[in-house]
């Protein structure tokens, strides 16, 4: 069941992965211009400078290579970001979602338990948590908390999206 729903998943991934961030949402080794966690181009295998960043520049940096889904990077620089501005979820935000991104739920939950510190159970923290799960193939747990964050936002587009996401793969892999 999980081969067949990670498949149909990551069909659907790239689309809500950009509407998940903003709700939200491991550098890499260089191997000839290809990023050590798939296939995307990255521009350096590491951030040399990154002391030289400010939080600014750092969350700049960070959503840019984000987009790009160069996760390695984003990560680099989400957490310079998080360690000038602690208090700023918004690295948090962008950190966990890019070591989801690599697969290192182990980091990202470690960032969660942080950003749910911070800022609390918001509808961002659910619907990202819910993505976290979705992206390990645990479905109970993603729903669990994509329900919860539609309770705090009945109305929230990107939370039902997710959840129908969630539950046409739950189809698809029973199929």
């Amino acid at each position: 069941m999980n081969r067949r729903f990670g498949r149909a998943f990551r069909h659907g991934l790239a689309a809500i992965t950009i509407m998940a961030l903003p709700l939200s949402g491991c550098s890499t080794g260089n191997l000839g211009g290809l990023s050590t966690f798939g296939n995307n181009k990255v521009q350096i295998a590491e951030v040399n400078d990154i002391g030289s960043y400010t939080a600014d520049t750092a969350l700049v940096q960070a959503r840019s290579h984000f987009r790009n889904n160069d996760y390695g990077y984003s990560a680099a620089f989400y957490k310079r970001a998080v360690e000038l501005s602690p208090k700023d979820p918004e690295g948090y935000v962008g950190l966990s979602a890019s070591y989801d991104r690599l697969g290192r739920f182990d980091l990202a939950d470690r960032v969660y338990a942080s950003l749910y510190d911070l800022s609390g159970g918001t509808v961002q923290y659910y619907n990202n948590v819910g993505y976290s799960y979705m992206l390990r193939g645990n479905l109970t747990e993603a729903m669990r908390n994509f329900r919860k964050a539609m309770q705090l936002a009945p109305d929230n587009v990107v939370v039902a999206n997710n959840i129908q996401i969630l539950k046409q793969a739950a189809a698809a892999s029973r199929a």
